[in-house]
């Protein structure tokens, strides 16, 4: 069978900052589908040019599933498509099109970012078919596939563009408020605020830089072993849905007690920031507070973002919350924790012991089970490309279209036989 759009109607919500929404539903309308796009605020609006498709939502929060509900039904609409599937517009939504028996197509940052992004249908992160998913199925259907596997990338790859790209958004969201005057958005700071957080990070990019480079020199050259914690926004949706922790002091404050209480006395911890760390959260002064509180100040480090590989290749360990950069870590065979629900928190791969046993005596992931695993995701819901660079969007257009169109979801389509050639990546670290 061909892939082709006809008889299909596409009911777009809110998407990645940038363009790639509207790239997308062009492509899919070049197919012969119908696509809608509803829209929340003026940010929305700007970056979707077709006016005669695009529907501007301006009543209540508490309006919005009825609204959904007779947006569905008045369109026909058969698939719905939206990025991230936590925020309340788009939980809501989903639960809708469930009931009636849409497809959903949900979009997420890259399970294996930086070099590619997350599709699937149902749901992400906590809510991913991956969840219940067991290394025996992915293996028995990885029956007969032989890829070559690409080394884990090193770098993020478009963050430029991914913080420019939120800036502008935010700026026709506040410039735009008197449009959609009953919007409220899923963070919990106000736009304006977010606007200016997001001109902040441009503005300080340079200065950050430098003082990330020092900080990693003094680990690197320091000769010291140490244990790595990857952070996350406290704000983002995986952090808050599907972890245990009300805020990331919490979160920093048992790896530091842990830490204290664990490790070996020469050994050393340093925090890794998110890329996009804006400073929302004091995270840097807590760092020092509870170190301070701890005794052991002289031990534990802040780097602000930057490339995570320079200060992996010389960890003994990582913990996280369920941040997507352990996917690293387990690549280079290292011990992990994980405090939350991730899709890679498999039995074979992390570590069950307290946080204090972990730093004393952290344990080695089957890496061979790994391998597994990442080839399994490379051959369903990892697509080569990326939301915010003009390249990166061409090389996901390239495939994610033909996916979206196919009759059955990544894994069921891999599992059959049906899963379409994967793309290979020639990656530049």
């Amino acid at each position: 069978m061909r892939a082709t759009g006809e008889g299909r109607r596409f009911l777009f919500l809110q998407g990645p900052h940038g363009p790639f929404f509207r790239q997308l539903g062009r492509m899919l309308q070049a197919a012969g589908a119908q696509v809608w796009r509803v829209g929340f605020n003026r940010g929305d609006r700007a970056f979707w040019t077709d006016s005669a498709s695009f529907i501007p939502y301006r009543g209540t929060p508490d309006g919005w599933p009825a609204a959904c509900a007779d947006l569905i039904a008045d369109h026909g609409i058969t698939d719905l498509v939206l990025y991230g599937d936590t925020r309340p517009i788009h939980a809501q939504a989903v639960a809708v099109a469930r009931a009636r028996g849409l497809t959903v197509h949900v979009f997420e940052e890259g399970y294996l970012r930086p070099h590619w992004v997350t599709y699937e249908r149902g749901g992400a992160n906590g809510h991913s078919r991956l969840m219940g998913l067991g290394l025996a199925e992915m293996r028995a259907a990885l029956a007969g596939h032989d890829m070559d596997l690409p080394d884990a990338p090193g770098r993020w790859g478009d963050l430029r563009q991914h913080v420019f790209w939120g800036a502008l958004y935010h700026w026709f969201v506040l410039t735009g408020f008197w449009d959609f005057r009953n919007y409220r958005p899923h963070r919990a700071i106000p736009v304006w605020q977010e606007f200016l957080l997001y001109l902040k990070r441009l503005a300080l990019m340079p200065f950050h830089r430098w003082e990330r480079a020092i900080a990693t020199f003094r680990i690197r050259h320091g000769g010291f072993p140490y244990h790595l914690v990857l952070m996350q926004l406290e704000h983002d949706a995986s952090f808050r849905m599907h972890g245990p922790f009300a805020s990331m002091t919490d979160f920093i404050a048992l790896c530091i007690e842990g830490f204290a209480r664990g490790a070996p006395p020469h050994h050393h911890l340093v925090f890794k920031a998110h890329p996009l760390e804006d400073g929302r959260a004091p995270v840097s002064r807590t760092i020092r507070r509870l170190a301070r509180q701890h005794g052991v100040q002289g031990r534990v480090h802040f780097v602000r973002g930057g490339k995570l590989a320079a200060l992996l290749n010389h960890a003994r360990s990582a913990v996280t919350v369920n941040s997507t950069a352990a996917q690293q870590v387990l690549w280079r065979g290292l011990p992990l924790k994980v405090f939350g629900h991730a899709v890679y928190a498999k039995p074979e791969f992390v570590s069950p012991l307290p946080i204090a046993d972990f730093f004393a005596h952290p344990t080695r992931p089957d890496s061979r089970a790994y391998r597994d695993y990442r080839h399994y995701l490379l051959e369903t819901s990892q697509v080569a490309g990326g939301f915010y660079s003009a390249r990166g969007r061409r090389e996901l257009l390239r495939q994610v279209v033909d996916m979206m169109l196919a009759p059955e979801d990544p894994y069921d389509a891999l599992r059959s036989g049906n899963a379409a050639p994967r793309q290979q990546l020639r990656l530049v670290t």
